[in-house]
């Protein structure tokens, strides 16, 4: 259940934010194997129990790049601070766990936070103009009706088949009443959350995206329509 408690003291949120945060790795020779194979060059996930290297540099980032990583998984700050805050992590499964904790502790602003940081999915270029102008529909419609960004988690769900599983949702949703639907984001934003960190420190970010990660919001959260 999330908590309506206010939360105060909580550092400000960087004035900008790429759209993926990646922690450096410390700066040194580089191995003939990573030379020869660039950084963003797909591969396959790490095994169960495989050294995760993004997870070291996480863990010994100093606060404030450690806070601007998780803050490109979830737009909440005081879920990046308390992250940040207990940090070393022995393992992934001890990160999203504490993940979960902090999402599942969001207050009603914490909440309204990390919604306005999402942005809507957007189709590749190339799509058909009629797509583009059925996805653009429903966002419009979902963004009226609830006063943020369709959030939803398409790990595992290949990237063709994203598009539809976006539209689909958001017609599905949009028949939720306002409470419900709150609650049904908050759970995909926990979600997405888990997924974007797992990719963090597996250094292969934004691969469960539906859309963008969060990004600094421009104007307050916009009040559903009544």
């Amino acid at each position: 259940m999330l908590s309506r408690e206010p939360h105060t003291g909580l550092p400000q949120r960087p004035p900008t934010l790429p759209p993926v945060v990646r922690i450096p790795a410390p700066a040194g020779p580089a191995s003939p194997a990573s030379a020869a194979s660039p950084a963003s060059a797909p591969g396959p996930r790490p095994a169960a129990g495989a050294p995760l290297p993004g997870l070291e540099r996480f863990n010994t980032a100093a606060r404030t790049a450690a806070s601007a990583a998780l803050l490109s998984c979830c737009g909440s700050r005081r879920w990046a601070l308390r992250l940040a805050a207990h940090r070393p992590y022995p393992d992934l499964a001890a990160l999203l766990a504490a993940a979960d904790e902090a999402g599942y502790d969001l207050s009603s602003a914490d909440l309204d936070e990390a919604l306005a940081a999402e942005s809507s999915s957007e189709l590749h270029p190339a799509a058909p103009a009629a797509a583009h102008t059925a996805l653009r529909a429903a966002h419009a419609a979902y963004e009226a009706g609830f006063g943020h960004a369709f959030v939803i988690c398409l790990d595992g769900v290949r990237a063709d088949e994203r598009p539809d599983r976006v539209l689909a949702g958001i017609r599905a949703r949009l028949t939720n009443d306002p409470d419900e639907e709150r609650a049904v984001a908050a759970e995909e934003l926990r979600r997405l959350a888990r997924a974007r960190l797992a990719g963090m420190v597996a250094d292969r970010p934004g691969e469960p995206d539906s859309g963008r990660p969060p990004q600094p919001p421009r104007h307050p959260p916009r009040q559903p329509a009544r």
